[in-house]
């Protein structure tokens, strides 16, 4: 399974009122030096295809500007699923401690196992 296979299926499971991280997303994948190919991957391999709204940068930054078709227009789909965008300096930001997708150690377990399979 190549890796945006991966990343469709990862970012699919974000839950809606929260975020997740270009480098959580990789590392789930099992590439965790790959955070920007998840984003090259979001506005190019999969536009469209996954909730590209719910992934910000490691600062918890909306930082998809590039993919959607308004400069504030992740910041208004993640409002609809109460998740809070504040404006800070120049840029919305959110609190990735309140908002940050807590995905666990069997949530990895999971996925690995289902990437295996896809090998065979």
């Amino acid at each position: 399974m190549d890796f945006y296979k991966r990343m469709s299926i990862v970012c699919q499971r974000i839950p809606a009122g929260t975020v997740a991280t270009y480098g959580q997303i990789a590392l789930l994948c099992g590439k965790p030096r790959n955070s920007r190919q998840v984003g090259y991957g979001l506005r190019f391999q999969l536009a469209g295809e996954v909730p590209a709204h719910r992934v910000v940068n490691g600062k918890g930054i909306l930082s998809g500007a590039g993919y959607f078709e308004t400069w504030d227009m992740q910041k208004i789909l993640l409002q609809e699923e109460g998740v809070e965008a504040v404006w800070k300096e120049d840029c919305f930001v959110v609190d990735l401690k309140k908002y940050g997708w807590k995905n666990t150690m069997a949530d990895a377990a999971e996925l690995e196992k289902l990437f295996e399979a896809e090998r065979i």
